[in-house]
């Protein structure tokens, strides 16, 4: 098994003025001269880990890691206004240009798997491969797995917790409830909401590791990743239904590695199959033993893999 590479810090870090009063977080690690790739974190609403370095070879990637609209350390925190996936994808456009890059590697994981596939059919001739690791689509039916049937027959009793926060009219549109709860004028209500989501969205991710105590609080800034995340889902993620998978022809040409967990409760592995099937030059992988997040021996050792093989296909 291949492990993380060794902790690592960045040769340099930048706060881009990008315009609508947002400022984003860059950072750049590894060697200055190696394959350009860029992360892209998860949520939408999470941001970059100091471990998410460690997933590239220092030695041959320039490693491009920034913090999300809202997200991390990009201000200001929480913001939802001017923070669509068309701003997201003007960002990484602007970050590229910036630190003069001509092509990269894009390497992202869930929401992080659905923007890089977004950005590369929107600007295939920047981009250099994928790396996409439990990979979401956007679509209707993959919030609905999360939010209405399909998670919630796994882990019935965190459901019926969640649920029971709700009347028979927002049960209906469920995401839209949980949106305005989040926005709503009660300070404490919106902290309310927030704990009962992250802990129901815990649950699904973690599984039987989750094991919150009855008075656990709600982390330190739990409640603006919750906005932002409900911000994009209420919007469908600001693309029409189905886009992602429809425009994998124009990055038919693109390497690409996808690796899933098997058993992934946040994106079924049907996503990753799909997208296999949409994309000829793409390799997929199925870890039997692994869930949604890039943890664990088998996964860690799946994804250092990938990267490494991209940079000898890359670097050829």
């Amino acid at each position: 098994m291949k492990p993380l590479y060794p902790p690592i810090e960045p040769y340099a870090s930048h706060r881009f003025d990008l315009g609508d009063g947002h400022q984003v977080y860059v950072e750049e690690c590894g060697n200055p001269d190696g394959i350009p790739a860029v992360f892209l974190h998860g949520g939408p609403g999470s941001g970059c880990r100091h471990h998410h370095r460690s997933f590239f070879d220092p030695e041959r990637y320039r490693a491009i890691l920034f913090d999300q609209r809202g997200c991390g350390r990009s201000t200001p925190h929480g913001a939802v206004k001017n923070n669509t996936t068309r701003h997201l994808l003007g960002d990484l456009e602007a970050i590229r240009e910036r630190l003069s890059v001509p092509r990269w590697l894009l390497f992202g994981g869930s929401w992080g798997a659905a923007l890089a596939l977004l950005y590369a059919q929107a600007f295939p001739e920047q981009a250099s491969g994928l790396v996409l690791r439990g990979c979401f689509l956007a679509r209707k039916r993959d919030v609905d797995w999360f939010v209405r049937d399909g998670a919630s027959r796994f882990h019935p009793e965190s459901w019926q917790r969640f649920i029971d926060n709700f009347d028979s009219k927002e049960k209906a549109h469920l995401v839209r409830a949980i949106h305005c709860r989040l926005n709503g004028a009660d300070e404490l209500e919106q902290r309310r909401m927030a704990r009962e989501w992250w802990l129901w969205s815990s649950r699904v991710t973690l599984g039987q590791a989750f094991t919150p105590t009855d008075d656990e609080p709600l982390p330190a800034g739990a409640l603006a990743q919750c906005r932002i995340e409900l911000h994009y889902a209420a919007a469908r993620y600001f693309i029409k239904e189905g886009q992602i998978l429809e425009d994998c022809s124009k990055i038919s040409h693109l390497p690409a590695t996808i690796v899933h967990g098997r058993k992934d409760l946040v994106c079924p592995p049907e996503a990753a199959w799909l997208l296999h099937r949409a994309l000829p030059r793409s390799e997929l992988m199925i870890l039997p033993n692994s869930g949604h997040l890039a943890q664990g021996e088998e996964m860690t050792d799946a994804l250092v893999r990938a990267l490494d093989s991209m940079a000898e296909k890359l670097g050829s």
